[in-house]
């Protein structure tokens, strides 16, 4: 990339996060060494509001009764009878406004019903998370009310399936590069767009889109990304492919998509014009959260196959269980299913809350779940042998339908960029403030000063991390020390890389990967500090919890340490050689 390319692409991610709030949350605080503790909001509790503890269980009751995940696999297709049914059980607008149709359900409760159908089908957990999330979330946060009324209603009855329509061949995880365009008519009455999309969930079933496209900007040459409402019934709507042939989540409907001269009226503008990445990045931070509900549900299936497996199952004389590498893999699923439910419903929490800050929490969110539940499924695979590998198991189905997890929504290598990139931002940004007042120190002692006080308090304490729980102030303070640890690893990469640090990805993995154990770690911890207050808990059912928790938060901060360690110690330049040898040939 040339210094122009980088200076343009620099340019338009400043002003995409001006878009968002500059205030910093919780997450981008840990880049700083600081725990905002005023931003943890409490850990919820969905399964005490009486509307979602029904809806959960009549959910898993279709479910078990209805939803053949075989059978959907095996026909690529989810039935249209299944389809009603969750339009009736109110599942396809959980969250969608009472007013149209919807059951109004906060984040976190919407999280426990994917959460009960990701633990039993990967199709169908995909195709709502597809059609709700990310498909009329976009109307109700940015739409106009004729917009809502226009198209909630029937979205809420599950009778018009949406869809979300950026992915092309050139635009995936780099959101920015979509080539679709769309052309102002000269009457100024609408747009004509042009171009083609790809690998879009539910788009040759859908009656309802969200299309990103590019408008010129007047007076300029530049053009902007706007999101537009478009039907299938516009003359020039073109289902190239209906249902994509692949690997995993089979019977949700993948759909190749072509606009020629297609004619949209500028009502159908979703959100302001050129403003379309907002648009995106928002309802995927959505999408996202309800990623880390599905991924716990299947995780949880998997571990209990696995338990029973290794309590049933005897060779050289003993239990699989009594083996300490089985052990070693049971133990790390259920401190991962702690902590990836910890994550997700902390998620969700946060953006019940009305914070408008989580683009960070919820990509880490994203990252953890997903790399998470493929461990689990390769050691619940592990602990089954060669049982599991043949179709009369569920494995070989749950293997291929969670690959897709950690490409759809934002390829997880990607996220890790950008949350190494956008949290170290703001720390950037101070050093380099920093720098420019010591050039004038007479006009900017009080800048200067007060750096120098934060990084004298960094150097004699760690940040506070607070619990009301007593039993959980030396996790508390341990959570406090590697925070800070963190804090001051990050602000010296960039003063020893500066700039470019940008093309440092090895770097910037090492932070993310940091950052996210931290973030999830943080998690953890408040829910924590919610069960020990709960004088109506079980006591066995909470000393087994803790143990399970601190056990996520040892291994955590063991693995914290070592990214930290390694963003000094390691063989990035053999690794850039060795990898230049393949490159050419």
């Amino acid at each position: 990339m040339n210094d122009a390319q980088r200076q343009k692409q620099m340019a338009e991610a400043e002003e995409l996060l001006k878009d968002f709030r500059s205030q910093a949350g919780f997450a981008k605080g840990l880049y700083f060494g600081n725990y905002r503790n005023d931003r943890v909001v409490e850990y919820p509790r969905p399964e005490l509001d009486e509307e979602t503890l029904q809806m959960e269980l009549e959910l898993q009751q279709y479910c078990t009764t209805q939803i053949d995940p075989v059978k959907i696999d095996r026909d690529a297709m989810i039935p249209d009878d299944i389809v009603r049914g969750l339009g009736q059980l109110g599942v396809l607008g959980a969250c969608l406004p009472k007013s149209v149709g919807g059951r109004e359900l906060s984040q976190a409760s919407y999280c426990k019903l994917l959460e009960a159908l990701g633990g039993h089908c990967a199709s169908t957990a995909l195709f709502v998370n597809a059609h709700h999330s990310i498909g009329p979330r976009a109307l109700v946060l940015f739409g106009t009310k004729e917009q809502k009324e226009k198209y909630l209603p029937k979205s809420a009855s599950g009778e018009w399936i949406s869809a979300f329509a950026l992915t092309e061949p050139e635009a995936g995880s780099d959101a920015a590069n979509v080539q679709t365009t769309a052309v102002p008519t000269a009457d100024g009455s609408g747009y004509i767009l042009n171009g083609n999309k790809r690998w879009i969930t539910n788009g040759g079933i859908a009656q309802v889109l969200t299309v990103m496209a590019r408008t010129p900007v007047p007076g300029s040459k530049d053009t902007k990304i706007t999101a537009f409402i478009v039907t299938p019934d516009m003359p020039g709507f073109e289902v190239v492919e209906k249902r994509m042939a692949k690997l995993g989540v089979r019977g949700s409907a993948t759909a190749r998509l072509a606009f020629h001269d297609m004619f949209v009226p500028k009502e159908n503008i979703l959100g302001q014009l050129g403003k379309g990445l907002k648009v995106a990045l928002t309802v995927l931070d959505f999408g996202r959260t309800t990623f880390g509900a599905s991924c716990t549900g299947a995780a949880k299936y998997c571990l209990g196959r696995a338990v029973h497996h290794a309590n049933s199952r005897v060779q050289f004389g003993q239990s699989l269980g009594s083996f300490e590498l089985v052990k070693e893999k049971l133990a790390y699923m259920q401190a991962g299913i702690f902590a990836m439910e910890s994550a997700t419903y902390q998620t969700a929490a946060l953006i019940d809350s009305g914070d408008e800050d989580y683009m960070l929490e919820t990509a880490m969110l994203k990252v953890f779940a997903t790399e998470v539940l493929w461990k689990i499924i390769n050691d619940a695979f592990q602990i089954h042998g060669g049982k599991a590998y043949f179709d009369d198991e569920p494995f070989g189905r749950i293997l291929r339908d969670a690959r897709i997890n950690q490409i759809g929504e934002g390829a997880n290598d990607v996220l890790r960029n950008f949350i190494a990139l956008v949290g170290m931002r703001d720390v950037g940004l101070e050093l380099q403030g920093v720098l420019e007042a010591v050039k004038a120190p007479l006009g900017n002692f009080g800048r200067i000063s007060h750096f120098m006080a934060r990084k004298v308090g960094s150097l004699l304490t760690s940040p506070e991390v607070r619990v009301r729980s007593s039993e959980l102030h030396d996790d508390a303070a341990q959570l406090g020390k590697i925070v800070g640890k963190f804090g001051s690893a990050v602000e010296a990469l960039l003063r020893t890389h500066q700039e470019a640090v940008l093309d440092r990805q090895y770097l910037l993995g090492r932070v993310a990967d940091a950052a996210i154990e931290l973030y999830v770690s943080g998690c953890v911890l408040n829910r924590l500090d919610r069960l020990c207050r709960d004088e109506h808990a079980d006591e066995v059912a909470k000393a087994r919890q803790l143990k399970i928790a601190r056990y996520y938060l040892t291994t955590a901060r063991r693995r914290i340490a070592a990214s930290l360690e390694a963003l000094w110690d390691n063989d990035d330049a053999a690794t850039t050689e060795i990898a230049n040898i393949s490159l050419n040939g």
